[in-house]
């Protein structure tokens, strides 16, 4: 891990770099598969999967009887885990649900917003390297509580042609029957698009890698997104309290997603530094990912500044997916968070329990799209109506206003469907 120690401001940009990524060489390639989905269906699904992932399809759909066999090789302690993490995860989803409230905006002037649920959502969950099961619970049962209606969800299956058992009993859990064996950019395109197999849907979610990323970025012309997405990273703040080890901890549980992910840790005590590198090397040798993990490390950072305030500003210009603060930690101090995904406060808050299990969404904006994107929540699976209902003697109040604004653009069909409804 490079260290930076006390840098200037105009070191920042360099500070928090992430890695480079040039998505656009994948561009071509990605629209290829786009176009070969969107005009072959199923048949452009079978050669892809063939082509990038070896397999020889014989059904794209996971049948019931498939789910029902996985769910035999859930060890018991996993099942309860998983049981854990959806009470929480629902616990606090709903929590989000929010009342109707009707307000009077002037006399005989009723407005009101309502929630309605998006009816076709489309979750894709990785199955490589890591097959993410947790992740179908933090799109599952936000996508259930909401009420949509058809909840498609696609993920990669190995050789055999089989999907991740977990990745099965999650989302079973979650109550979710339409479950297809596709991944990568083609699983995208089927989402969008739809095919003789899996149905268009209105809203994809879900992260993946470079080519996942890349493609539903080029469908958005024709479904809408979570947000754009990229690898994980993390920042720490770390002051005198923090403890070395459990820094260390939380830098390479980032580390271990892929080698593309980002950690970076900024400390207020220039004596801390050494012991988290100590404490980094000791613990990477016994990961079984230590080689992504260590490739990850390379371009990650240590940066040393004079005061937690410097800190907490170099963070808000970063802009990190996940914000641990290992570091005394006032009101002031979350006051002044203005961009982050996630928070987690304290040395007993470790990142991992809101990749897993606290209650919170996992699904958070990266490379430094938490200055404008929030994280996945219940609000991510509604649309918003607003309404308004108007009394005869509230349009006589409103009509002023709406004649003069209206005539003021050269609307004058604005004008006059307030001027009718007077006449009467």
């Amino acid at each position: 891990m490079k260290v930076y120690k006390y840098p200037t401001r105009d070191l920042w940009p360099e500070i928090g770099a992430r890695p480079l990524q040039d998505d656009r060489r994948l561009i071509p390639a990605v629209t290829e598969i786009l176009s070969a989905v969107q005009k072959k269906g199923d048949a452009a699904l079978r050669d892809l999967s063939k082509k990038f992932d070896g397999v020889a399809l014989t059904s794209v759909a996971v049948t019931p009887a498939e789910i029902k066999e996985a769910v035999k090789h859930i060890t018991p302690p996993l099942k309860a885990a998983l049981r854990q993490a959806k009470k929480n995860i629902e616990t606090f989803h709903r929590s989000q649900k929010e009342s109707r409230q009707k307000i009077v905006s002037m006399e005989g002037v009723t407005c009101w917003r309502e929630s309605r649920p998006i009816e076709k959502v489309g979750l894709y969950i990785p199955g490589g390297s890591a097959p993410l099961f947790s992740t179908v619970l933090m799109l599952g049962l936000p996508a259930r509580l909401a009420g949509c209606k058809e909840v498609v969800l696609c993920t990669p299956c190995n050789k055999a042609q089989q999907v991740h058992p977990a990745i099965l009993y999650a989302a079973s859990l979650c109550g979710i029957q339409q479950i297809f064996k596709i991944g990568g950019a083609q699983a995208i395109a089927a989402m969008a698009y739809g095919t003789e197999s899996i149905p268009q849907v209105f809203k994809i979610f879900g992260p993946g890698n470079q080519y996942v990323t890349t493609a539903k970025q080029l469908v958005q012309n024709r479904v809408a997104i979570d947000m754009p997405a990229g690898p994980s990273e993390v920042l720490v703040i770390a002051d005198q309290t923090a403890n070395p080890d459990f820094v260390a901890a939380d830098l390479l549980a980032q580390a271990e997603h892929g080698p593309d992910s980002q950690v970076i840790c900024i400390t207020t005590q220039a004596g801390i530094v050494r012991k988290i590198e100590k404490a980094v090397t000791a613990q990477l040798k016994n990961l079984p990912r230590k080689e992504i993990a260590a490739r990850a490390l390379e371009h990650s950072r240590i940066v040393v500044v004079k005061n937690l305030k410097e800190a907490i500003d170099l963070s808000n210009f970063y802009a990190p997916e996940h914000l641990i603060l290992a570091c005394k930690v006032s009101g002031t101090l979350l006051n002044d968070i203005t961009t982050a995904g996630s928070v987690f406060i304290g040395n007993h808050s470790p990142e991992s329990v809101g990749d897993y299990a606290s209650g919170t969404n996992h699904t958070l904006p990266t490379n430094g799209y938490a200055t404008a994107y929030s994280g996945v929540s219940l609000d991510s699976f509604y649309k918003k109506i607003t309404f308004q209902q108007l009394t005869p003697k509230g349009l006589k109040n409103i009509a002023a206003t709406v004649i003069t604004m209206a005539e003021a653009e050269g609307l004058q069909a604005h004008s006059n469907a307030v001027k009718v409804r007077i006449g009467k």
